[in-house]
């Protein structure tokens, strides 16, 4: 399978790698794989791969995904600072919200849908209780 993501610096999307990784991105990482388990128990596969950086309040993050026609994709993310709340949503090339499953609990949030066709998708994490938070992004697919 081909490299899934395609990293943009600009606009607020995500870049590839977090130079310096904190001990709030780490625990992030290790909350949102722990929320990625739960779909692995039902046959989905965890990428290998995350993405970590910081969102804030009123500032989403948006990351340029290349989903498969067919595949069933979860996005999970989470955050490890006090009083955050997360939401992840995910859209089309066109900017159209895709209706899909959301899951939302405070710190967590996840996003899955099954890709109608190949291309071009975005994933939106949003800070929707805190200020700035930390926060790391896995996927999962089957």
């Amino acid at each position: 399978m081909k490299k899934l993501l395609v990293f943009l610096c600009s606009a607020g999307l995500l870049s590839a790698q977090d130079p310096s990784p904190t001990a709030e991105s780490v625990a992030a990482r290790s909350h949102a794989l722990e929320l990625a388990g739960a779909f692995a128990n039902e046959g989905y596969k965890i990428r290998d791969g995350f993405w970590s950086g910081v969102v804030e309040s009123g500032k989403p993050r948006f990351l340029q995904v290349n989903l498969f026609s067919g595949n069933e994709y979860w996005f999970s993310a989470a955050t490890m600072a006090p009083n955050a709340k997360l939401a992840v949503a995910l859209f089309d090339e066109n900017g159209r919200l895709l209706e899909g499953e959301i899951f939302q609990d405070g710190d967590s949030a996840a996003a899955g849908i099954v890709a109608e066709a190949s291309g071009k998708y975005f994933v939106r994490i949003e800070l929707l209780g805190g200020d700035k938070a930390d926060f790391c992004l896995v996927y999962s697919y089957k």
